[in-house]
């Protein structure tokens, strides 16, 4: 009985066995043991849904393998347009070609932990990425589609090797040479948008906690400077602060 291995123990070869786990099943199909049969199916379970994220992900890569004769496609989003408060922020970002980044997505269908998550991997993985930001001041100045576009701009212009293609989330970028293929719900079709979209999402969340600590009153880390109503209140009660949008905020300053 002693050279039977225990539960952990098997657990721990199924965790150090990668992807290919299909030789532990043979070998520890005929184990009777409960916990044993439990960790096959789990693991199996596991698999499938990995099956089924690579093919999500694959999907994804749709444009990226229909304009592949382009050599660094570059994906470009935003954060930031509808707030009251803080900076439009622009990520640019280009993937090496069929990079995997499990869970890779639309920054909005995500989860703020699997967002910083993504954040990391993508600025280790990306073979290069830029961010731009406008802030509230250049947004009043301007306004905030110019101030996206300029964001934009700036996110490109950050880019080293520099972009031949650019994939954008529904809109074209003025004063830009490179090609743009604007994509409508970009950032959940393609690999290049999403990334950029998580870029630029946490970058400016990073700031706007940021903001929280220098202006705690108007709650900037819960609502990251949008329009919710405790914010408002804010507004209404202590005035604006130097990072509110004074064009954003006129309807509710007396």
């Amino acid at each position: 009985m002693s050279d039977i291995k225990s539960i952990a123990q098997i657990k721990q070869e199924f965790e150090q066995s990668g992807d290919d786990k299909e030789a532990l099943y043979v070998q520890y199909a005929g184990d009777s043991r409960k916990g044993v049969q439990n960790l096959i199916t789990k693991y199996q379970k596991e698999a499938q849904k990995l099956v089924k994220e690579r093919e999500r992900l694959e999907t994804m890569r749709f444009f990226e393998h229909k304009y592949s004769e382009y050599h660094a496609i570059c994906g470009i989003d935003e954060a930031g347009r509808g707030p009251l408060a803080g900076p439009v922020v622009a990520g640019a970002v280009i993937l090496p070609e069929d990079v995997e980044i499990l869970y890779l997505n639309d920054s909005k269908k995500l989860s703020a932990a699997r967002r910083e998550e993504l954040y990391e991997e993508i600025k280790e993985k990306a073979i290069c990425y830029g961010v731009g930001i406008a802030s509230p001041e250049r947004i009043d100045q301007i306004n905030i589609l110019q101030a996206t576009y300029e964001a934009m701009r700036d996110a490109i212009a950050a880019l080293m090797p520099a972009p031949d293609l650019l994939l954008v989330d529904a809109v074209h970028i003025p004063e830009v040479e490179t090609k743009q293929v604007g994509i409508i719900k970009g950032d959940a079709k393609s690999v290049s948008i999403a990334a950029a979209s998580i870029i630029a999402k946490v970058t400016r969340d990073h700031m706007m906690m940021e903001m929280d600590a220098l202006y705690p009153e108007y709650g900037f880390a819960g609502h990251k400077g949008y329009g919710a109503a405790k914010h408002i209140e804010a507004i209404k009660k202590y005035g604006p602060c130097p990072i509110h949008r004074r064009t954003f905020i006129k309807n509710f300053m007396e």
